[in-house]
Order: structure tokens, then sequence, then C-alpha cells
């Protein structure tokens, strides 16, 4: 995507074109300024995966030289990977920003939330993320999510409007003619904002480069003792991996998208720098999500399903 600019360059009389990182730039740092001035209780969901941090690093871009304006949120389901965790606390002590934590194990300790058979505690994250924007009472929560990962998430807006239950119906979706938002809720509604919407995979990862922003050591090739399990290489935790007949070998892999540890597969790789990565992306035919998270292998609909029970 090009977007010619009415500017001209000083001494030429010749108008240039914003690159597309440019334009991506750009259309997410008016997005982060449009809710700033139309929103009380803004939240940047934060979990120290590569899109979080794009994101708050757009953020910090928008509001420079002051701070940024919004709280961050995380949903821990307890199986998140060590090294992602330690980069978010590193994170949020560097730019001096407060976090606030839901927490899935509170809930399975409390008996609200029951483990599933799987282990895998993605699914269960939604009560705690839509209590916790009650109980703050969150008007405008920010998201990592793009149209390129998931047949569901191709359908939000930038702007997503969810009712007092934090549910999402896909009828209810408001045109975004000209890049015009409409923040308009309900007491007890409120939106979920995707700044990242009209980004792909491959631009995140050359606007990383770009940018040179700091990453968890696990989007990069490394060994780990891994096992296969439908079709892909999951890591052995607590969280009831592997089974009996499932064999731990060490592999060189790499995380393409990382969440739960129950459902986030790791792909064989060699890319141990932003070039090798940027490579490897550019060659794949297989979206991050499609080709290494389980959750959205459960049914053809599984992502649309959890977003309208209030699910990111």
């Amino acid at each position: 995507m090009t977007t010619t600019v009415a500017k001209v360059e000083e001494g030429t009389g010749v108008p240039y074109a914003l690159s597309h990182l440019d334009a991506l730039e750009s259309e997410a740092v008016h997005i982060f300024r449009e809710v700033a001035g139309e929103f009380e209780r803004p939240v940047i969901l934060f979990s120290g995966g590569k899109d979080s941090i794009v994101m708050l690093h757009l953020a910090l871009k928008a509001f420079a030289p002051a701070s940024v304006p919004f709280t961050l949120l995380h949903v821990d389901t307890g199986h998140n990977f060590p090294e992602v965790l330690e980069y978010r606390d590193r994170a949020v002590d560097r730019h001096g920003l407060r976090l606030h934590v839901a927490s899935v194990q509170d809930y399975i300790d409390r008996g609200v939330l029951k483990e599933r058979p799987d282990g895998t505690r993605n699914p269960l994250q939604t009560l705690p993320l839509t209590e916790k924007i009650q109980a703050e009472r969150f008007d405008a929560v920010f998201g990592g999510g793009r149209r390129d990962e998931e047949k569901a998430r191709a359908k939000e807006r930038v702007f997503s409007l969810r009712d007092e239950f934090s549910q999402w119906d896909p009828r209810r979706q408001r045109p975004e003619l000209w890049n015009l938002y409409n923040g308009r809720h309900a007491p007890g509604e409120h939106v979920r904002v995707f700044p990242l919407s009209n980004w792909t995979e491959l631009d995140v990862w050359q606007y990383i480069a770009r940018e040179g922003i700091e990453l968890p050591d696990i989007y990069f090739a490394h060994e780990r003792e891994v096992f296969q399990r439908a079709g892909m290489w999951l890591t052995a935790g607590e969280w009831g991996g592997p089974k009996a007949d499932e064999t731990v070998e060490k592999r060189q892999v790499r995380y393409r998208t990382v969440g739960d540890m129950s459902c986030t597969g790791a792909v064989d790789s060699d890319a141990v720098t932003l070039d090798d990565v940027i490579a490897e992306i550019a060659a794949s035919r297989l979206t991050e999500r499609g080709a290494t998270r389980a959750d959205d292998k459960m049914s053809e609909a599984a992502m649309e399903d959890r977003k309208r029970e209030g699910y990111f």
C-alpha cells in the first residue's frame, strides 16, 4: 500500500510518496490519538507477543515526548512462555507503565473455571478478560489482531463495538468510510480497537526490523525440547504434555505467534536474524495462526465463536 501525499520534497518541486510502512504507521498513530480524544478509560492488551510489542511501540510514538495515557492489561493463562513474561515485565518497567493482570489460574482456584481435558487454557481467557474490563470500567480496549490472521478477524472493523456482556455481533459492525471511526457506545458497552487491522505478518516483521524493536528470543531459531501433536511441535510443560506415546526431542525451532504453551506450536527454522525471519515469512503459504495455533483448529468457526463470547 503506497499513499501519495500533497507535500512536496523541499527544493525539488516533486511530490513524494509514503512507503507502505510509513502509511501503516501513520494510520495506527491516528487511531491511538483518536481513541485518546474520544474515550475516558482506554487500555492496551499487552502480552509480550510481537503484535502487542509493535502496538506499544506505536503508542509510544503517538504521544512522545509525553507518556502513554493508557494502562496495559494481560490475561495470564498460567501457561505462558517464561521468556515472554520476562519481556512483558521489563517493558512495563522500562516505560513506567501500569499493568493489570487477569489470572486464569485465580478463576480455576476459585472453582469458577475448570481445566479442559486437552490442557489448553486459551479458551478460558474470555471470562477473566471480560470481568476485568467491567471491573475497571475500560471503555476502549486495544488489541493486536490483524485481518490477515484468521477469517473471523478479517470481519472486524478497526472500532469493534461490544455489548454490555462484552459480546461481538458482526451484524452491528459500523461502516468506516474514509477512516472515520465511530466510538459511540451505551453505558456498559465498550469498543475493541485494532490499530494493526490492515497490517500483515510480513509488515509487522519489516517494521520491527526498520524500527530496531527488541523481541523475546523465542521468535528466533533456538534449540528447544518439543514433542509432536496434531502436526505441531509443542513445548513440554506442566499443562499436560507430553502424553505417554509422545516423544520429546530437541529441535531447532522458533515461534511465529505466542499464546498458551498448550496450543501454540513451534516451526522448524534456521532463522536467527530479522532478515532470516522476513525471508522465511515471505516464502510461507500459511498464516501464523493457521500453521501453529491448535485453538483455532477446534472447529471451522472456533475463533468466531470465541469472539462472540467476548474473546479478543
